[in-house]
């Protein structure tokens, strides 16, 4: 499998373009898909370009008899007019060729769609290594795990929610393949109609690629006398069930190309920088009043845009524009256009919601509250945090006992105590689902009142917890087991980097200055004791869990320094993770382990707990045969083989680490997303399995402040424990809440990663151009996608844009190579030849384009 094929190319904030093509929308250019499926115009009327959606009871019933498929849309970010929805058997994803096809859906949605005949039917072609077959998914290799660390240190959300493997950082600053790309788009047509598979040779720029004949490549091209292997299903939308996109977008406006039509004078078109949304006319109205006369002062503003209509007779949609942000590839429009398409509810909360809290501060905890609780006050429990973070869900207690055993204790933020089921608190915090961790900021689930004071478990402060505490030996098998609310005051607000300087200093008597204030009731040495203890159990622990099976892909996070007045990028670094973290999710993950039991036990209807479905059958396949073809003997049984593989596999030297990343990442694309579900609604048990910790139950407890379902847990858990009374929500209900929070989720997740991006294309702007070693990680026949080292970013390079005299794709045995021909840099040299293939190392340089937001990797000349 050449990683072009899963490769992504998220959103592209940019200028605005010019892709009007033959006087056209993109949606007027057929694709092959587009010409069969176009209904023929009928005389005297407008001549429909989209065909009439099916009707809901039709499409029930089709649903029913196996006529149709239903699933999410996904639109290739570098090809718009791809699109695939993926197979219910778990084969090959299902295709859907051009806008037409589409019939209006966006990225996202919930489609239902009829498979073509088999003749219409795509022909995979076995050389075409950049030929794209599955949906290029952007968030669905699996997210919150062990490792998938958040883009910026605020956020210790994710960096330890220890759940599942990690998302591949897609980069999103490649050449898009969108509506500027109109002609290769024909061309690829005309290609299409072509019947000979085989040899074919095509001059490119200075370049010739010369593909060989492959074994058992069938010379026709007709999918009805091809065996299914070579096939891709094809389908066409007939109904959208649920608009799952936004319908927000951002871009630019223009004024319309003719100006003697009468639109001209009545409306804009709005360009969308996500080529996957549909151009719009936008009213004049609506637009700046200057706007007619200076179009020009406009051609860098970003605007929003919310997509209201798009008729069966129109190329564009109709849109309604929302706001002006201010300049494109500025840190703060960019931002707020990233959070709206993504509709992320940034805005205050509102009055219905502050009257939940409560009105007498300061705060206090009343005596009747403290009599149903375990005091726990006068125990040492501490948190570990990154150092910005504020929002303090989760506390940590260890002690020895005479036995020689351990009193262990995870105590978390009892929110549930303020946030009351079907308040207008709780509406809220149920829709929003989830804290959005920004570069620069987060997006609270929860107010500040609640997010940074009352539930934030701050030091030297009497808080409401909910407690899971142990008897475990010095090996963390567990002998005892208690829930139960409490009230504790952590001692210290401990950052990741002091409790592994306690890990790493183990004799070290710590000044008080190299330590944040602690609480006089305890002293230094006391902590540190605990966190030594908690790192010697959490050490067994984890070394038992991968006994046990479990996988982690850890991938390069990237972190930022930002200026602390003008908020830009200074600095950026790879995150470190560390024995502190590790420390803090061995716990985590032992808590919400415990957690899941419980409830389930008590609630078997009515448990949310959190599943992790085994990787996608056919990319799999696909990685084993790459794996295969390069050599590599790698173990995909289980998560736990795949997982000994990876790191038995690898030396300590550079090279090694630096081919563990590039497999890594392209591990991480077979796996599926982590899953919140209700246990009532799903009836077989081995479908509750978590893959990549290889247990039985899990669920979230541990992050309360910044995660809905969390907060849901403390409910089932506390009525598990008959001190409060049943949860209102039937199993329906709770299920429809757990798939709200899975959709808010991969948005989070999504938004998450665009900050990162943009932050990055600033620091290249600002501070490039940057110079890193990178690896090779897929090889196509223009083209190789390399993963930047130092960065941990992904990018395309491409022969055309190198100082070459030619260029040579082939296959050495399997493998897919490229043989650059560098011109010299003196007449009197010779010219320099430089092999590519996978895990090759080069160095690059990252350099901005001049465009907002858009840079390149270059290849440095080998020797330079």
């Amino acid at each position: 499998m050449s990683s072009s094929e899963s490769r992504i190319n998220p959103r592209q904030p940019g200028t605005p373009r010019e892709f009007l093509f033959a006087g056209g929308s993109y949606a007027a250019v057929p694709t092959s898909g587009d010409r069969k499926n176009r209904s023929k115009p009928t005389r005297g009327r407008k001549k429909s370009i989209f065909e009439a959606y099916m009707s809901k009871e039709d499409v029930s019933a089709g649903l029913k008899r196996g006529e149709l498929i239903q699933g999410p849309l996904r639109i290739n970010p570098k090809k718009y007019h791809e699109a695939f929805i993926p197979s219910p058997d778990g084969t090959r994803d299902i295709f859907i060729d051009g806008v037409v096809a589409r019939n209006r859906a966006l990225n996202g949605d919930i489609v239902v769609v009829r498979l073509l005949p088999r003749e219409q039917w795509k022909v995979i072609k076995p050389d075409g290594s950049d030929k794209e077959t599955e949906a290029t998914h952007e968030s669905d290799v699996p997210e919150d795990a062990p490792g998938t660390c958040v883009p910026r240190e605020t956020a210790k959300g994710d960096a330890r929610s220890p759940d599942v493997i990690i998302e591949a950082q897609f980069d999103g600053n490649d050449a898009e393949h969108g509506q500027d790309h109109l002609q290769d788009l024909l061309a690829d047509d005309i290609k299409k109609l072509s019947l000979d598979t085989g040899e074919k040779v095509k001059a490119v720029g200075i370049g010739a690629v010369h593909r060989t004949k492959q074994d058992e490549v069938p010379k026709v091209n007709d999918p009805r006398l091809l065996p299914d292997r070579f096939l891709q299903r094809t389908a066409k939308v007939v109904c959208i069930l649920e608009k799952k996109h936004s319908r927000a977008a951002t871009g630019f406006i223009k004024l319309l190309a003719d100006k003697n039509s009468e639109l001209f004078r009545k409306c804009a078109m709005f360009s969308p920088v996500d080529h996957r949304v549909p151009r719009a006319y936008v009213s004049l109205a609506d637009c700046p009043s200057d706007f007619m006369a200076r179009a020009e002062d406009y051609s860098n503003t970003l605007f929003i845009c919310r997509i209201v209509d798009w008729k069966e007779d129109s190329n564009f949609a109709t849109g309604q524009l929302a706001k002006s942000l201010g300049q494109a590839g500025e840190i703060e429009p960019e931002t707020e256009g990233i959070l709206t398409e993504y509709g992320v509810d940034f805005s205050d909360f509102p009055p219905e919601a502050l009257e939940c809290l409560p009105q007498s501060l300061p705060w206090v905890i009343s005596p009747g509250e403290m009599a149903k609780r375990r005091d726990l006050r006068k125990e040492c429990i501490f948190t570990i945090d990154p150092s910005t973070a504020k929002d303090l869900d989760d506390a940590l207690s260890c002690k020895q006992l005479p036995d020689g055993n351990f009193e262990v204790g995870v105590h978390i933020a009892d929110v549930s105590y303020f946030v009351l089921e079907e308040t207008a608190l709780d509406r809220v915090a149920s829709e929003r689902a989830t804290s959005v961790y920004l570069v620069q900021k987060v997006i609270p689930m929860l107010p500040k009142l609640l997010c940074e004071e009352l539930c934030s478990l701050n030091p030297m402060r009497d808080r409401l917890t909910f407690s899971v505490m142990w008897k475990l030996t010095p090996e963390g098998k567990i002998l005892d087991e208690w829930f139960g609310r409490t009230v504790i005051c952590s001692c210290v607000k401990l950052s990741y980097d002091h409790a592994q300087s306690m890990i790493e200093n183990p004799g070290k008597m710590f000044p008080p200055e190299e330590l944040p204030p602690v609480s006089p009731q305890h002293s230094v040495a006391e902590i540190q004791q605990a966190v030594l203890s908690l790192h010697g159990i959490a050490q067994h622990l984890r070394k038992q869990r991968f006994i046990d099976g479990a996988l982690r892909l850890d991938q390069l996070k990237l972190s930022f320094t930002l200026d602390q007045e003008s908020g830009m990028p200074q600095g950026c670094y790879i995150y470190q993770y560390r024995d502190s973290n590790k420390l803090v999710e061995e716990f985590m993950l032992l808590a919400n382990m415990a957690v899941a039991h419980q409830i389930y036990r008590s609630f078997p209807e009515q448990a949310l707990l959190r599943r992790h479905p085994p990787p996608q059958t056919k990319l799999l396949k696909d990685l084993m045969e790459f794996c295969h073809q390069v050599g590599l003997d790698i173990d995909f049984s289980s998560a736990g083989t795949l997982h000994k593989s990876l790191n038995e596999m690898f030396g300590a030297d550079k090279y090694s680490e630096a081919r563990k990343e590039v497999l890594t990442n392209m591990f991480s694309r077979p796996m599926q997303m982590a899953l919140y579900f209700c246990t009532g609604v799903l009836k077989d048990e081995a479908l509750f399995r978590h893959y990549a910790l290889n247990v039985p139950f899990y669920t979230h407890f541990t992050s309360p402040i910044r995660r809905y379902a969390d907060v849901i847990v403390h409910r089932l858990l506390s009525a598990s424990l008959g001190v409060s009374s049943p949860i209102k929500m039937e199993k329906e209900a709770i299920q429809r809440q757990a798939e709200h929070c899975n959709d808010r989720k991969m948005a989070s997740k999504r938004v998450q990663e665009l900050s990162t991006e943009l932050f990055f294309a600033v620091f290249v702007r600002e501070c490039g151009p940057l110079e890193s070693e990178a690896m090779v990680m897929g090889v196509l026949n223009e083209a190789f996608d390399v993963l930047v080292l130092k960065f941990g970013v992904q990018k395309r390079i491409y022969c055309n844009a190198l100082p070459l005299l030619g260029f040579h794709f082939q296959k050495v045995g399997r493998k897919p190579e490229l043989t650059l021909m560098w011109e010299p840099e003196r007449p009197e040299q010779e010219s320099v030849s430089q092999a590519i293939t996978i895990f090759t190392l080069v160095e690059v340089v990252l350099k901005s384009d001049g465009v907002p937001l858009k840079y390149s990797a270059l290849l440095k000349r080998p020797g330079s």
